[in-house]
């Protein structure tokens, strides 16, 4: 196992001797990645736990991971949130756990946060993203190395997305550690419940090996339109003397999902707001200019003319 995991974090291409935060829940994929990284790692890893305060017993899982972190001589450190409860609260608890765990690494002089997403997590998260209809984007599913949300300038780690749950679990068992549960994964309210028991009662056809493979496959064509999308945009892009506009010189009838992402690298180009529209949005703004007509988004107003695209900055609305 340990042999194995020292592939998977070579495969991920980071610095030799920078230091890591590991994001330890307590449960047994997060524990998992505790031993083995305490063990392929020595010295370049610090621990975390996320505490969001929403049930009674996740104070005492914290203690737990932090009594585990002092046998194997591991810096920890609990992180209490104070969430109240309400709708959307798995969405609103990843956002403050994320913001907690970015601002523990920043403070630590930690160069990228890890987690314990596995290949049924990945599994998961392509099963619920076809069922909405994702494009090739979406369906990639998570990469092994991302950016931590909201904090483009860490990164996420994912050393394990080739590994099956079950195979963590045993790794935790057989260091003779209980590991905590959350019952909230239990909880069929939630989506990710859902898929979880439906793909669980169909592992013969639609196994999880099998759909974290074709993430892969889908990041690697995600990553090609990347590729293409900068060679086509240095290419083609005609910024205005004043840099307020510009001209995407290309033939109109250009595949969209390319043009998708020649209008994401003109957003940036011309300085819209990072959190601008993208999806279906974006999808109606490229439909309308590939039919030679006129839209606007995030402030920037464009024409599809028979040369290619034309782009400028939206004059403001004046208030009456």
């Amino acid at each position: 196992m340990l042999a194995r995991f020292r592939a998977d974090w070579s495969a991920l291409n980071q610095p030799g001797e920078a230091r890591y935060g590991l994001a330890v829940s307590g449960g047994p994929d997060s524990m998992a990645l505790l031993l083995l990284a305490a063990a392929a790692l020595p010295g370049r890893v610090a621990v975390a736990t996320v505490d969001h305060g929403l049930r009674r017993e996740s104070a005492e899982e914290a203690r737990m991971v932090a009594r585990e972190c002092a046998a194997l001589a591991l810096p920890h450190a609990t992180l209490t949130l104070a969430l109240p409860a309400g709708a959307a609260i798995q969405a609103r608890a990843r956002a403050a756990r994320y913001a907690a765990l970015a601002g523990w690494a920043r403070e630590n002089g930690l160069v990228g946060l890890v987690t314990a997403h596995h290949a049924d997590d990945q599994a998961e998260t392509l099963a619920m993203r076809l069922h909405r209809g994702a494009g090739v984007r979406g369906l990639a599913g998570m990469r092994p190395v991302a950016a931590v949300p909201g904090n483009p300038a860490l990164p996420l780690l994912r050393p394990l997305l080739g590994w099956r749950h079950a195979t963590l679990a045993a790794v935790v068992a057989q260091a003779g550690i209980a590991a905590a549960h959350d019952p909230s994964n239990d909880d069929p309210r939630f989506e990710r419940v859902r898929v979880r028991q439906a793909l669980g009662g169909t592992q013969d056809w639609l196994g999880s090996e099998g759909l974290a493979a074709s993430a892969a496959h889908l990041a690697e064509a995600d990553a090609a339109l990347d590729w293409a999308a900068a060679r086509f945009f240095a290419a083609s892009w005609q910024p205005d003397d004043e840099g307020d506009g510009g001209l995407l010189a290309l033939d109109t009838r250009v595949p969209p999902a390319l043009g998708l992402r020649l209008l994401e690298r003109v957003l940036a180009a011309l300085g819209a707001d990072p959190a601008a529209p993208r999806g279906a949005e974006l999808a109606r703004w490229q439909a309308t200019l590939a039919a030679g007509g006129v839209a606007t988004l995030a402030g920037i107003r464009a024409q599809g003319l028979p040369e290619g695209w034309r782009f400028a900055r939206a004059a403001p609305h004046r208030r009456t």
